[in-house]
C-alpha cells in the first residue's frame, strides 16, 4: 500500500465470517475469553450448567480455536485438523483434545452459521459501497504519524477485524490483528482519532 520506494506497509480489513462464527459461538456456549472483548450485538449471552472444571476445560479449548481462527500462521496445530459436522468448511478443529468443545457447538451450528452469515454480509455490503474508503482512512492515519515522528514509517503488518460489538472502542486479538466496533470504523474522525496509537505502536 506504501511506494515502491522506501517501507511497506499492509493492511488487511476485514469482518471474517469464521472470526464472527468463534464469537457467536463464544456467546451461544457461554464462553468469558476473552474477558476484555465485548459481546456481538444481538446475542444475548447465555450461560451453562457446568462445574467449574468443565468450564475451566472448555475455555481452554475455545481459546486455543480462537487463537488458531484468528491468526492461524501464529497458532498452527500441533496434530491434524478435521472439520465439524454442521459447520461447513468454516469450523475445523484438531482431531485431538477438543471433545468438550465439539459436543457444546453442535447443538449450536444453525443458529451460530446463520447469525455470523449475516454479519459477514453486512460488513461486505458495506464495503462494496464505499470503495477506496478502507485505504484512505489507514494512510491518513500513516501520513499524520510520519509528520508527528518526523520519518518514514516502519514497514508493518496489521489485520483489522471490523465487528458488530456492543461497546465501541479497539482491542488487540492477536499479535498483528485488532477488533473494532463496526460504529467506530464508520466515525471518520472517531476512527482516526483510535488507530493512532495502533499505528505508532507499529510504524
Amino acid at each position: 500500500m506504501a511506494g515502491v520506494a522506501g517501507p511497506e506497509w499492509t493492511i488487511r480489513e476485514d469482518a471474517s465470517h469464521p472470526v464472527l462464527l468463534a464469537l457467536c459461538l463464544r456467546q451461544l456456549v457461554g464462553i468469558r475469553a476473552p474477558s476484555e472483548l465485548p459481546h456481538l450485538r444481538g446475542i444475548p449471552p447465555r450461560t451453562a450448567d457446568r462445574s467449574d472444571q468443565a468450564q475451566d476445560e472448555l475455555e481452554r479449548q475455545w481459546t486455543a480455536y480462537w487463537q488458531m481462527t484468528v491468526e492461524p500462521q501464529a497458532h498452527p496445530s500441533p496434530v491434524p485438523l478435521e472439520l465439524v459436522d454442521g459447520f461447513g468448511t468454516l469450523l475445523a478443529l484438531p482431531v485431538d483434545g477438543f471433545d468438550e468443545l465439539r459436543a457444546a457447538i453442535a447443538p449450536h451450528a444453525a443458529e451460530a452459521m446463520a447469525l455470523s452469515q449475516t454479519m459477514h454480509a453486512r460488513y461486505t455490503k458495506d464495503a462494496t459501497a464505499k470503495p477506496g474508503t478502507s485505504y484512505r482512512a489507514y494512510a491518513s492515519a500513516i501520513a499524520e504519524h510520519e509528520r508527528q515522528v518526523g520519518r518514514r514509517a516502519h514497514s508493518f503488518e496489521l489485520n483489522v477485524q471490523v465487528l458488530p460489538l456492543t461497546q465501541r472502542g479497539v482491542w488487540w486479538i492477536g499479535t498483528l490483528t485488532i477488533a473494532v466496533t463496526d460504529g467506530l470504523r464508520q466515525d471518520v474522525a472517531a476512527f482516526d482519532t483510535a488507530i493512532h496509537p495502533i499505528i505508532a505502536e507499529l510504524a
